[in-house]
């Protein structure tokens, strides 16, 4: 029970963060590109790179913080299926050019920033 609890915690207040983040960067935007769907899945890479990584040598997490910060939190702030949705939406709305940008930038520059929240959470 406390698992699930710690999950349900972690997985609110990604939600949250992840639906008022987006739609505040969206709204900045004037493009077709789902930035603001980019900017939470960019962010969220790094940051479970970053916390995985300090998790792993320089701060100890019990099996319980993991979860709500992994799987809770950062599995709730990014969103692959909205990721999926808006690339299919682009497409069928023959906007080849964005959803192949769209596309590609998402998984290039998702490894690159996980990579990089990996490299920061080493040397801190």
């Amino acid at each position: 029970m406390k698992t699930i609890i710690f999950l349900a915690i972690g997985g609110t207040a990604g939600t949250l963060l992840r639906y008022w983040l987006s739609v505040l960067v969206q709204s900045t935007s004037k493009g077709t590109l789902p930035i603001g769907t980019f900017t939470v899945n960019m962010l969220g890479c790094f940051l479970f790179g970053a916390v995985w990584s300090l998790a792993e040598g320089r701060i100890v997490l019990s099996p319980h913080m993991r979860l709500l910060i992994l799987v809770g939190f950062m599995g709730a702030f990014t969103t692959f299926s909205t990721f999926a949705f808006e690339s299919g939406s682009l497409l069928r709305e023959t906007q080849f050019t964005a959803a192949i940008i769209n596309i590609l930038a998402q998984n290039v520059v998702g490894i690159i920033v996980l990579l990089a929240g990996i490299a920061l959470g080493r040397a801190i």
